[in-house]
């Protein structure tokens, strides 16, 4: 349960840098303003992306995986963008949460997030890493 949260906590730290970056094309509207509302809503967003990523995005790369090796893995930047589009759909039914501004806004976003993703992770590599594992 604990790396699951460290996960969530750095997949909306990701989620609020990638918008700052990409700020013209994605952002996140929180169902109510303040700092709260604010840092619930990234880690709602972040939860469903989650939820996006590991079902969706799984049977996406299992069907795709001839794709994936012709192109040398580059499509799965179109995936991940798509897969973002998606949570801004899902998170639009809600009426906050992810705003995407086009596909190709989701691509760059897709990009940025998996490049802060992995940052994140790398640095914070010991806490998500399971207990027997840990040298």
């Amino acid at each position: 349960m604990g790396r699951f949260l460290v996960r969530l906590i750095i997949n909306a730290v990701a989620l609020w840098l990638t918008t700052l970056i990409v700020s013209g094309g994605v952002a996140v509207v929180p169902y109510t303003p303040g700092v709260l509302p604010t840092v619930l809503t990234y880690l709602l967003v972040a939860l469903i992306f989650g939820i996006v990523n590991g079902i969706v995005g799984t049977l996406i790369r299992v069907v795709a995986f001839p794709i994936y090796v012709l192109t040398l893995g580059l499509i799965s930047l179109i995936v991940n963008g798509l897969l973002l589009l998606l949570v801004g759909w899902i998170s639009s039914l809600i009426h906050f949460g992810l705003v995407v501004n086009g596909f190709w806004w989701g691509v760059l976003a897709a990009l940025v997030l998996g490049i802060i993703s992995w940052i994140i992770g790398l640095i914070l590599r010991p806490l998500t890493r399971p207990r027997n594992a840990r040298v």
